[in-house]
């Protein structure tokens, strides 16, 4: 019978736990964009804490990483490379990185709320048996307690719930991609490589990987682009998300939409902004029949300017909106259209 453990009862090793650690999540020794965001706010928090901040990655060949991770601001780049972790799997991750955890013991753990990050963050919070806080969009160190405040919508997005772990660590928290912007130091310095090994055999994996395949569909960033144009439950049915996708050309931008469009088959999933899609930055982000549930207003309120277009002049994305059109929006985008072809508007360029 296994041993009964009590997680109301206070880690007694808690004051030993210093620094805090981002996860660079890699796919054939390419770094996902969202581990230099969480390296950029990891740096906001390490100030306060009067600590030093780390990044840890695991992958066949990670080292090359090393330049990029002290550009934005990493002090120390613990890794281990090993064939064994050419690709993605649970258990060999899962093990590793707890053993560095256990280790080096950082205070805050920071890893991106993607497929593998939402998979091995879980795996490893309990193999440590510390709390996680899944899919955050805002994090604060309390200045009475130095703990970390983590905040995540909550009840289908009707509410904001600040979360903490006061009593085992390291506080985890996953982040989804484009909540915070990858900044580079100004001067950055040639920070401390940490090696590690690992002594798993193949033979002790139970998941083997047969074949990939990538989708034909694929997946979109759409925090690559400046100009959004996005359409929610408003815009009545699919058909009428061509015209969507017409303004956004013409803005030379991309198209997405609401957790309303995609229920409702207007749009893939791929292409939704919110709590549960992706949260964008862009320089101009129009919204067209979206209300402006709490769980997509997290998704792109920090977009420089906001224009929205809705029938109901009370509709809550209004309240973070630069512009508000009180109007139906499958009558305003076709004028729009071609007020903008008529003024030959040139199309804005993605850096991609």
């Amino acid at each position: 019978m296994g041993k009964t453990i009590d997680l109301t009862e206070k880690d007694h090793e808690i004051s030993r736990y210093k620094n805090i650690w981002v996860f660079i999540e890699q796919t054939d020794g390419i770094a996902n964009p969202v581990s230099f965001e969480l390296l950029t706010k990891a740096r906001e928090l390490a100030k306060q804490l009067d600590c030093h901040v780390g990044a840890v990655s695991i992958g066949r060949s990670v080292s090359h990483l090393a330049k990029e991770v002290f550009r934005f601001g990493a002090d120390k780049f613990y890794l281990v490379e090993d064939e064994i972790f050419k690709d993605y799997r649970t258990e060999p991750f899962r093990d590793t990185l707890s053993g560095l955890v256990r280790k080096n013991k950082p205070e805050i753990f920071l890893i991106g709320a993607t497929t593998q990050g939402r998979d091995l963050s879980g795996t490893v919070a309990t193999e440590l048996k510390t709390g996680l806080t899944a899919d955050t969009t805002k994090q604060e160190i309390d200045p009475q307690t130095g703990m970390l405040l983590m905040t995540r919508p909550t009840f289908g997005g009707s509410l904001m719930a600040t979360i903490v772990c006061p009593k085992h660590r390291p506080q985890m928290s996953t982040v989804r991609p484009g909540v915070f912007k990858a900044i580079p130091v100004e001067h950055p310095k040639e920070g401390e490589i940490i090696r590690g090994k690992t002594n798993l055999t193949e033979a002790q994996i139970v998941k083997k990987i047969l074949k990939k395949v990538v989708s034909s569909e694929g997946n979109i960033n759409l925090g690559f682009y400046d100009v959004i144009v996005a359409g929610g439950k408003g815009m009545g049915n699919k058909d009428n998300f061509n015209m969507i996708k017409e303004l956004a050309e013409v803005l030379g931008g991309t198209w997405a939409g609401s957790r309303k469009a995609v229920e409702l088959g207007y749009i893939p999933q791929t292409r939704q902004v919110g709590q549960t899609g992706q949260t964008v930055h862009s320089k101009l982000y129009i919204a067209c029949g979206i209300s402006g549930a709490i769980q997509h207003l997290v998704g792109m309120q920090t977009s420089d300017v906001i224009i929205s277009v809705n029938t109901d002049k009370d509709a809550p994305v209004f309240d973070v909106s630069t512009y508000c059109i009180v109007e139906d929006a499958i009558k305003f985008i076709p004028k729009l259209i071609a007020e903008l072809k008529k003024q030959k508007l040139t199309p804005v360029n993605n850096e991609q």
